[in-house]
């Protein structure tokens, strides 16, 4: 069964639905397979498994664009930037994460808080926290006090060192 998408509703200052927030959800999940490289939160971390949607598979970075896109009551990234198109055909995630920003800031919002958590089993994310926290907050234009990253292990596929998940949650607020 398909379901319509009312194409009416708009996302600007202008919206009949100006809420003083917004709360969005993110979440990938990607296989890890040899011969790719491991790229999250735009840093590459040295490893022998990365995912193959390289360039477009740092799960941090489109976890974020999903939880940025549902909070403006968007489609999420594959359907807002299919690869099918030539303008987003191979282009990195940050691309992505630019143009969701964009989209945030068109609608009157920016970020309140990010609150990001990843899990895999391997590489240990530890000396790179800092670097994938600076990252972020440089994409969205928001201060270093306001994004949180944490990774931790799991005990099924992903303790398995098979697949890399990342959650998102953030919180928009009027500009």
């Amino acid at each position: 069964m398909e379901v319509e998408r009312d194409t009416t509703t708009s996302t600007s200052k202008n919206s009949s639905k100006s809420l003083p927030f917004r709360v969005g959800h993110g979440f990938d999940l990607r296989r890890l397979e040899p011969a790719y490289p491991l790229i999250i939160g735009g840093l590459y971390i040295r490893h022998n498994l990365g995912t193959k949607t390289y360039p477009h598979g740092d799960v941090l970075f489109n976890s974020v664009v999903d939880a940025i896109l549902g909070a403006l009551g968007l489609p999420d990234v594959e359907e807002m930037f299919p690869d099918s198109d030539p303008k987003w055909k191979g282009a990195a995630s940050s691309v992505f994460m630019k143009e969701a920003v964009r989209l945030m800031h068109e609608a009157g919002y920016e970020i309140g808080n990010l609150d990001a958590t990843l899990i895999l089993q391997k590489p240990k994310l530890s000396p790179h926290k800092e670097t994938i926290r600076a990252n972020l907050s440089k994409l969205l234009g928001a201060d270093l006090s306001v994004v949180n990253f944490k990774a931790k292990t799991h005990v099924d596929s992903l303790g398995e060192n098979w697949s890399i998940a990342a959650h998102i949650v953030v919180l928009m607020m009027r500009k």
